[in-house]
């Protein structure tokens, strides 16, 4: 009897544990607290990327790692005319596209850092901080990896006569597999080709190369390709989203059509999507499952649809917005627009959490450590905050 009486017990706290659960990620929060604000003078090309539960900016001036009480952990300067970044795990990489140079960065500062003997043209970072770039000679291409500390694994040399110019590239967050897009232009006819490569017993079986599969596409570009997953690619064309599974193999396993124009795509482990014109369909008229999909936002004014698939190819949910935007960022949890002054967060069920018009032109804005925590950067500061359901802006001192 006495163990009856605790299986229930269990069952009841198991139920209402998962009924705060859905009462807390379905509310809508009207304001926020201000936890800490710095004064900062945000330089015009400065760029951030959420690392671990804090920040990563760069710029042509430097890295600098700020956690999430606002501080700076460490700034290294770099010499780079156009610093693109990737982070994974616990590294980001930092490279000059179009120079030579190259770094790795960790919580505790500078890994390693390389000179390449051809202009980098992109990058690929693996969890274990092994990165990959892709370099330009006059005559060929080179996708090479190395590991954290800068000691080259492996170099694979491409024609562009043969396959023509790299577009992007992605590496599996092991650092086994590696998935390429290129484009090639003949006859006056743009096609553009998908390369996989696999770096672990299947691909050291298959040929010298490690070529594991290849996908061609008839006059449309595929310009970005990613692994959401370290098993799963997709692959974002002008045209569709092609989905891969790849353990070993790329096998396609879900196609996605545009309806209309598409300004955006953004993705996370679970999901994929894309910002579309909320103009006339250029692709062709909805699928009935896209119009009869749960809608959040004013459907009547608005400029975008926000379009969220699972990666089975089906469409999770709609989200219309009218207000011009800069950025989309994207994890498991909730994808965050903003754009002049404005910010919303919608959760990856599809509703929309806040809404806000701030004091103050938004750069970036991206979840902190804690629930409902925020690191807002603006033009002339950077601001910790926390979501509130009530009214009015708090701040404190």
């Amino acid at each position: 009897m006495a163990n009856k009486k605790r299986i229930l017990l269990i069952v009841i706290l198991i139920a209402a544990a998962a009924a705060a659960v859905i009462l807390l990620t379905g509310r809508k929060y009207k304001s926020y607290k201000v936890i800490s604000s710095t004064k900062v003078l945000v330089e015009a090309d400065e760029q951030y990327l959420r690392f671990k539960d804090n920040v990563i900016k760069y710029s042509t001036e430097g890295v600098t790692y700020i956690n999430s009480d606002n501080e700076i952990v460490w700034t290294a300067g770099i010499n780079m005319s156009q610093p693109i970044a990737e982070v994974s795990g616990g590294y980001a990489l930092v490279a000059d596209k179009g120079g030579n140079n190259v770094a790795v960065y960790d919580e505790e500062g500078e890994v390693s850092s390389s000179t390449m003997p051809y202009k980098i043209i992109d990058i690929g970072l693996a969890d274990s901080g092994a990165f990959v770039v892709v370099l330009e000679s006059e005559t060929a291409n080179y996708i090479n990896m190395f590991s954290s500390m800068g000691e080259r694994i492996y170099e694979i040399k491409t024609s562009i006569e043969t396959s023509g110019y790299p577009l992007d590239i992605t590496v599996s967050d092991d650092g086994k597999r590696l998935v390429t897009s290129f484009i090639k232009i003949q006859n006056m006819i743009t096609d553009s080709s998908i390369t996989a490569y696999n770096f672990g017993d299947v691909g050291q079986n298959e040929n010298a190369d490690r070529m594991v599969g290849g996908f061609i596409f008839e006059d449309e570009l595929i310009p970005k390709v990613e692994f959401i997953s370290n098993d799963k690619v997709a692959a974002f064309g002008e045209k569709e989203i092609i989905i891969y599974a790849m353990k070993e193999k790329p096998t396609e396993t879900a196609r996605i059509k545009y309806e209309r124009e598409v300004s955006s795509i953004f993705y996370s482990k679970d999901y994929v999507g894309t910002v579309e014109s909320a103009s006339a369909p250029v692709f062709g008229t909805e699928t009935d499952a896209a119009k009869e999909a749960a809608t959040e936002g004013d459907a009547q004014s608005a400029s975008y649809i926000l379009k969220c698939y699972d990666t089975n190819g089906s469409l999770k949910f709609k989200y219309n917005f009218n207000f011009a935007y800069d950025n989309i960022y994207a994890d498991k949890n909730e994808i965050i627009i903003t754009g002049g002054n404005r910010a919303v967060v919608i959760t990856s069920k599809g509703k929309e959490k806040f809404s806000y018009e701030f004091d103050s032109n938004v750069t970036s804005m991206i979840p902190s450590s804690g629930r409902n925590k925020y690191i807002v950067t603006f033009d002339d500061r950077t601001d910790i905050i926390k979501l509130r359901l009530g009214e009015g802006r708090q701040t404190d001192r």
